[in-house]
């Protein structure tokens, strides 16, 4: 197991360097000027735009660009943005925004979703299972922008329950963004759940349980929910890393200062350094948790076994 770990984490160098090269070259193929746009309808002297281009290495070849900004990283310096702003602080402000987002998201997905699917599964061809299947079909066809501006309207405007923008009241204003970022996968684990119970309940080692007479909360929690947890399991890591990009709609329609914004209003200004300390960040936050996944199949499967 020990070897295996490693050998992931020696596969996660190219990838980071593929992903991080790929977007600093969708950032440099944006048309326009960063520099013009930083100064807006403000006059700016041709000096100082030469002086500003000459600092950000924007005349440079793209590759030249993105060695310099390589060797940067290899020695702790992420870049600053053009207000001379050093992206790792940026970081460090708005992640604790996104992280709580983030968390209020996967437990509400988590929760909601494997206790509808259990019950789900449990009562297959029940009133319960229909209404599941219809609601989590219909949630999973709606975009999360419109979801986003739907849950604002009824739960926010209309009915006064959760504030509708900002984090000025603490943890409860992540609840109602952090609902309609999990919303879709919630509908995910709810159907895979369920679809993985009905497969184990119908699978040769249940029925053996059941004739030794084994009581059916022990044949649902011992022999059937454990298996059908896995590839639920598998499908929660890998989805961590899509939060965190869904944060970049869910930030914008709520008004939450997160890093997701940052990725949005860095984009908008061209602001490559910074799009791209913030992504590789997010591509080394999805393999690390494909990487836990893989660990916890060993744990859920004892079958299961890297060498």
């Amino acid at each position: 197991m020990g070897r295996y770990i490693a050998r992931r984490l020696l596969l996660t160098i190219p990838v980071l360097l593929g992903a991080s090269f790929l977007i600093f070259a969708m950032v440099y193929a944006l048309p326009g000027d960063p520099i013009r746009a930083l100064a807006g309808d403000r006059p700016m002297s041709p000096a100082v735009i030469a002086e500003l281009r000459d600092r950000f290495n924007l005349d440079d070849p793209l590759l030249v660009q993105y060695g310099k900004y390589l060797a940067g990283v290899f020695r702790g310096d992420f870049g600053t943005d053009f207000r001379m702003r050093p992206v790792l602080d940026t970081i460090a402000q708005r992640m604790p925004v996104t992280i709580r987002l983030t968390v209020v998201a996967i437990v509400f997905e988590t929760v909601l979703g494997i206790l509808v699917g259990v019950i789900a599964g449990i009562k297959k061809q029940s009133w319960f299972d229909s209404l599941t299947l219809v609601m989590t079909a219909l949630i999973i066809s709606v975009p999360i922008l419109v979801l986003g501006f739907l849950a604002q309207y009824v739960f926010g405007l209309r009915l006064g329950l959760f504030p509708i923008s900002g984090i000025d009241r603490g943890w409860y204003s992540y609840l109602l963004p952090g609902f309609v970022l999990g919303a879709g996968s919630l509908a995910y684990i709810a159907r895979l759940t369920r679809t993985s119970l009905v497969e184990n309940l119908g699978a040769d080692f249940v029925r053996t349980a059941r004739a030794k007479g084994l009581r059916p909360r022990v044949v649902y929690t011992r022999h059937t929910l454990r298996n059908s947890l896995i590839p639920v399991v598998t499908y929660i890591g890998a989805d961590i890393g899509s939060l965190m990009g869904g944060a970049i709609v869910t930030e914008s329609v709520f008004n939450l200062p997160g890093i997701g914004r940052a990725v949005f209003q860095s984009v908008q200004q061209q602001e490559g350094a910074v799009v791209v300390g913030i992504v590789t960040l997010f591509v080394f936050v999805y393999i690390f948790f494909n990487l836990v996944v893989d660990i916890l199949y060993a744990v859920l499967d004892p079958r299961i076994r890297y060498e």
